[in-house]
């Protein structure tokens, strides 16, 4: 899903029937395949411009989600509101970081990463699947799902049939998702009826034998399609990366004359089309989409398409990617919500476009839609104060000597979290820090300084610089790094964390550094020694206790809180920032209980405790 070069769609873009579309054709695409993923095999096939199902003209009609995104317990739910506006299959992306955290492990079965059974549940609730594994998918997920490990090789260049490092690792994860895909395609008795081939790639690059690498790949493992690619025209056009014998989806464009001169005799269709779109930390509001004249004449033309997304869910824990441009300036870091001004919102509810598009598909349908499944109840809490419970300072671990900064993933492995940087100074004086990736606070002699930011805003004091107060002998210069997620679209794609460049006094380098490992996970969180008095400086984690004397869906808000992070109950729901837009985070129901919830809050900033009061749907 690309966001900087696609168009957004609205009622004013005109759509282009494609040269294959014959006299009757429209008609007989539009014609019900009443044929659903039954546990029988069934042919799915790209042929003479249309899709076929056992050999009669079938229109895909997707809207798409992400199972790592929604609870596991709400998959069925989401999947269900998706057939009741008149769907007929589900989309999904696969994260291949969310499923190897290190090279050869791999997680395919805990929570909402077990996609195999996301996928059985779409077969038991009567939808197809267009599955699109990767092994890049953009997403706005943390480096566009590809595992930030690959970043611990200083030249690693991915997306590249060239670099035997990266293709070691796409061979790893294909050969151990490929059995799992395997028995789940439509011609096995699975709902699968297309794989797509990595994704988006002619916005990064032009080596079409990187797209039948992975092709190859998948075939080697039993995996035959019918295969698909999406992208951009205007992209494929100048890259020439279409792959042949695919379907040709387009991401934001209707130009399908034009595609279809490219795809032959394979079908063209809309790979992705906007009902919504994505929001970045310190946009002014909440992205919105106008989709529904793009839709309508969909459905009047006979179109195939996948809305992108139909529901957006939420970035739990690191999830939230971000974008930048390919010198990477312009950090644009994605919110903890991935609700999208989506037709099904975060939390499951049912939108006006909803409503909208849901009348449009029932007035094509050739038999009445299911009814619309109730949204999942809401629960509210009293207001509650989290008091300090512990200083970042005093928890710290081991440090490791090092002549300059580097980057966390090179130093320690770490894909996401902090990194603090240390050394003691003589002298105060101008400071300049290079390669801030992506927020510091600098501390001297144990007092905050200032904050440097990565992100361009407004809002945000700009500049690498600052000024040291004067030094009283040998005071110690600290240096804590925070991270949002890696750049996941365009060509920066080695966003690595830390500091990267090099930090100066005066115009003189300052080397001989401490660096201590701080990745925020639940092993050294668990260890964290409690205060003692009142904290002096910032870096502190508050506990308190949410009480819910009924079950549901929660939203926290913390619009009296700086920037940090927010676990319930040991579940990470993501990043805070009082940039906004995003002021409240969602907490499932499955993450809660009746009675009391420990809440634990780090914030950057804060030194005295704020009040965190129940809130509505992201709304403001």
């Amino acid at each position: 899903m690309q966001r900087r070069t696609f168009l957004r769609l609205s009622v004013l873009t005109p759509l282009a029937l494609g040269a294959g579309w014959r006299p009757g054709s429209v008609r007989a695409a539009m014609a019900a395949n009443p044929i659903k993923p039954d546990g029988r095999p069934h042919r799915f096939e790209l042929s003479a411009q249309q899709f076929l199902l056992d050999d009669k003209p079938f229109r895909i009609l997707s809207g798409e989600m992400h199972p790592i995104r929604i609870p596991a317990e709400y998959w069925r739910h989401r999947i269900r509101m998706a057939k009741a506006m008149g769907l007929n299959t589900i989309a999904i992306y696969l994260m291949w970081n969310a499923l190897e955290s290190e090279p050869g492990v791999f997680d395919l079965a805990g929570g909402n990463r077990d996609f195999a059974r996301f996928i059985r549940l779409c077969q038991e609730e009567g939808m197809w699947v267009y599955l699109r594994p990767g092994p890049y998918i953009c997403g706005e997920w943390d480096f566009g799902g590809l595992p930030p490990y690959l970043l611990r090789h200083p030249q690693m260049r991915v997306r590249d049939k060239d670099d035997a490092d990266y293709m070691a690792a796409v061979r790893r994860y294909i050969a151990t998702i490929a059995p799992v895909v395997k028995p789940l395609l439509a011609a096995n008795g699975g709902p699968i009826l297309m794989v797509q081939v990595e994704n988006e790639y002619a916005s990064f690059g032009r080596d079409i034998g990187y797209l039948q690498a992975i092709h190859a790949l998948w075939q080697d493992h039993g995996v035959h399609g019918p295969f698909s690619i999406s992208d951009g025209l205007a992209q494929v056009r100048e890259a020439k990366t279409y792959l042949p014998g695919t379907a040709l989806g387009l991401d934001g464009d209707t130009d399908f004359t034009g595609a279809q001169a490219i795809a032959g005799e394979m079908p063209v269709w809309m790979g992705e089309g906007y009902p919504g779109w994505i929001t970045h930390w310190g946009d002014k509001d909440f992205a919105r989409g106008d989709f529904a004249g793009t839709l309508e004449k969909l459905l009047a033309e006979g179109r195939s398409f996948n809305l992108y997304v139909v529901h957006g869910g939420t970035n739990f824990g690191s999830g939230a990617g971000a974008n930048a441009k390919g010198d990477y300036s312009h950090f644009e870091p994605v919110i903890t919500s991935y609700d999208y001004g989506a037709p099904i919102t975060e939390q499951g509810a049912p939108t006006a476009d909803y409503h909208t598009f849901r009348k449009m598909l029932a007035a094509h349908a050739a038999q009445p839609l299911p009814e619309v499944p109730a949204t999942p109840p809401m629960a509210s809490f009293a207001p509650f104060t989290p008091q300090p419970h512990a200083v970042l300072w005093d928890n710290l671990p081991a440090a490791k000597k090092v002549q300059h900064p580097q980057p966390n993933e090179l130093l320690f492995g770490q894909d996401h979290g902090m990194v603090l940087y240390r050394r003691p100074l003589k002298a105060g004086g101008e400071l300049a820090v290079d390669g801030v990736r992506d927020y510091a606070t600098v501390f001297h002699g144990g007092r905050y300084v200032d904050y440097l930011s990565r992100v361009e805003h407004p809002k945000l004091r700009t500049g690498n610089k600052l000024r040291l107060p004067a030094s009283h002998g040998d005071e110690l210069l600290e240096i804590l790094v925070d991270s949002f997620g890696h750049v996941g679209f365009g060509h920066a794609m080695a966003d690595r964390k830390g500091l990267l460049g090099e930090v100066q006094l005066d115009g003189k380098p300052l080397e001989d550094w401490e660096a201590v490992s701080l990745p925020l996970d639940g092993k050294w969180l668990a260890s964290l020694r409690p205060l003692r008095g009142k904290p002096s400086r910032p870096g502190v984690f508050f506990k308190g206790v949410l009480h819910l004397t009924q079950s549901g869906d929660c939203y926290l808000d913390m619009a009296d809180w700086a920037k940090g992070y927010l676990w319930v109950n040991g579940h990470l729901l993501g990043r805070y920032w009082n940039l906004g837009p995003q002021q409240r985070l969602y907490c499932p129901a499955s993450w809660l209980r009746v009675g009391d919830n420990e809440v634990l809050v780090f914030d950057l900033h804060r030194t005295e405790a704020a009040l965190i009061r129940s809130a509505g749907a992201l709304s403001g």
